[in-house]
């Protein structure tokens, strides 16, 4: 599983969406990407494959950081890579 984190303006907490396969998650990461480069589209609505149900929307110009991992077993209750002010 791959997660893809992304870092908001003024929020202490990180928005993540999780794909199954690689080069779907890589996929995602780089249209969020092109969407932070170009400034459009506006809103950018999120899903998730790990829970079908889950969909964000956000303003892609609050979006400060994006990254992309593996979600491992390893990783469990240790410290996420990235965007955590907690060691």
């Amino acid at each position: 599983m791959y997660v893809i984190e992304l870092a908001l303006k003024l929020s202490p907490l990180s928005l993540s969406v999780q794909r199954k396969q690689k080069k779907d998650a890589e996929a995602l990461y780089n249209k969020i990407k092109d969407c932070l480069d170009k400034g459009s589209p506006k809103l950018l609505e999120l899903s998730c494959d790990q829970l079908v149900d889950k969909k964000i929307t956000v303003l892609t110009n609050e979006i400060l950081a994006l990254q992309i991992y593996e979600k491992t077993a390893s990783i469990g209750g240790s410290k996420r890579p990235g965007f955590s002010l907690n060691d």
